[in-house]
């Protein structure tokens, strides 16, 4: 059986007393609300990567970066390696969310890079995918996640993947209040998981954990985690609010 899992990205927000506070709230509330089924991960911004390692090392919650650089080491100005992560104890990292696509330009080979980089490293990387609007009202939303998985995982070896998370998050329906409908989000991840059958085989297929993002909140988690494919979601503002973070990570 697929491990379910919920992952939140705090993406640029809270400062240091604002994060040590959902750091305390979070473990103080896992206490008594801890999922039965759900493995938690918390993906704060950099600076809170140690402060969440020290709060919450005891309450299970695993701990994830949301991004990083593909040189272990270098000239390379502001910017953070999976080497750097790893030697903090970061277990995951969150690698072509459509933000840094479209913001800082990264394509596929770069993220490519970057899956590699965690990897070597023994770091989990959390790949994102999705299509952007346009491409969703033209009916090119298979083939537009087709490509991003073709060239950014699919060169990977099969022991490799079998390490790899993945996460369909449709630009359109980030940050904008608009999920996907339940049997949209189905479709598309029996689609992915069709791609991983034919890349890797049955096995690998029913074994790649593959979650939704995209305004995935409290309301409307369990009808998306019904779904057979979908086995988590990758939560942006409703991790920010922990009571609700976790209400997500027990609806399975």
């Amino acid at each position: 059986m697929r491990q379910k899992m919920v992952a939140g990205n705090w993406k640029m927000n809270k400062n240091f007393q604002e994060a040590e506070q959902m750091f305390e709230t979070l473990a103080e509330l896992i206490k008594d609300n801890k999922p039965e089924e759900a493995e938690i991960v918390v993906c704060p911004p950099f600076p809170y990567l140690e402060l969440a390692m020290d709060m919450l090392q005891e309450s299970g919650i695993g701990i994830g970066a949301q991004n990083c650089y593909p040189k272990d080491f270098g000239a390379f100005t502001g910017e953070v390696s999976a080497a750097m992560l790893y030697s903090l104890g970061v277990q995951y990292c969150i690698i072509g969310h459509s933000e840094r696509r479209s913001n800082f330009k990264e394509d596929h080979a770069f993220l490519a890079e970057k899956v590699k980089a965690t990897l070597v490293n023994g770091i989990i990387p959390i790949f994102c995918c999705g299509e952007l609007l346009p491409e969703r009202e033209k009916g090119h939303y298979f083939q537009i996640v087709e490509k991003q998985l073709k060239e950014s995982l699919f060169f990977l070896s099969a022991i490799e993947f079998s390490k790899v998370i993945i996460a369909y998050e449709p630009v359109w329906a980030i940050g904008t209040g608009v999920n996907a409908s339940p049997e949209q989000a189905q479709e598309m991840h029996h689609y992915i998981r069709q791609l991983i059958r034919k890349n890797y085989g049955e096995d690998f297929a029913d074994e790649t954990v593959i979650l939704y993002g995209g305004s995935c909140t409290s309301t409307n988690a369990r009808a998306l985690f019904e779904n057979p494919d979908v086995d988590g979601g990758l939560i942006g503002g409703a991790s920010l609010k922990p009571e609700d973070f976790l209400a997500i990570a027990n609806s399975f």
